[in-house]
């Protein structure tokens, strides 16, 4: 099996988790529009983002080798739920909200931005649902030599997320201000978790021909 099919898959779910309005996303735009500790905030996301996910599919993916059964359900399970947000995402699409940062306040020192983005990151109860069980899963039921490389896009699709929310602050600002566009990035986000809902499927049936 090609390493290119996991590692799409990887970083188009990773990517589709990833873009969504939160407290984490406004932080990190709210940081890149005042050009403060930009680049330590971007590889604390991504690289949490990366730790979350290569211990979900590690530790998943022990349970799974010896549970081969367990896969089957996982699968069928990680196609439902992506399912569902695919489905929720284009119910969103109607009506699509903004993504606004605040730039008042005072200057962060890099350990209060640093702490203030782990708190974004690590209390937020979705990051554990989405990155480590939903994605840990998905990944450990990869086959056999496919899980690094989908770790790897999983892990890319974070960076370029948070790179060009930082360093594009000033771009992306007024884009993200515009419920439009959330409306265009909300129907591409719900096109690819059903693909990807469906390709779980399609792998769940073809195991149990």
């Amino acid at each position: 099996m090609s390493p290119f099919a996991p590692f799409l898959t990887g970083f188009g779910l990773s990517l589709g988790l990833i873009v969504a309005i939160g407290a984490q996303n406004a932080f990190v735009l709210r940081q890149g529009l005042r050009r403060e500790h930009v680049g330590a905030i971007v590889a604390f996301c991504a690289l949490a983002d990366l730790a979350l996910i290569a211990a979900g599919v590690a530790g998943l993916g022990a349970g799974l080798g010896r549970a081969p059964a367990l896969v089957t359900g996982l699968s069928l399970g990680g196609a439902a739920f992506l399912g569902w947000y695919g489905l929720s995402a284009l119910r969103r699409a109607l009506h699509p909200a903004r993504l606004v940062a605040e730039t008042g306040g005072e200057a962060l020192t890099r350990a209060g931005a640093l702490a203030r983005v782990a708190a974004f990151t690590f209390l937020n109860p979705h990051v554990y649902l989405d990155t480590v069980l939903l994605v840990g899963s998905v990944g450990a039921a990869q086959p056999l030599g496919a899980q690094g490389p989908f770790v790897a896009g999983a892990g890319l699709a974070s960076l370029v997320w948070f790179v060009a929310l930082g360093f594009g602050a000033r771009l992306l600002a007024p884009l993200f201000a515009r419920p439009g566009a959330w409306r265009v990035l909300d129907l591409l986000v719900g096109a690819v978790m059903i693909l990807l809902a469906g390709g779980l499927l399609a792998r769940v049936l073809s195991t149990a021909a």
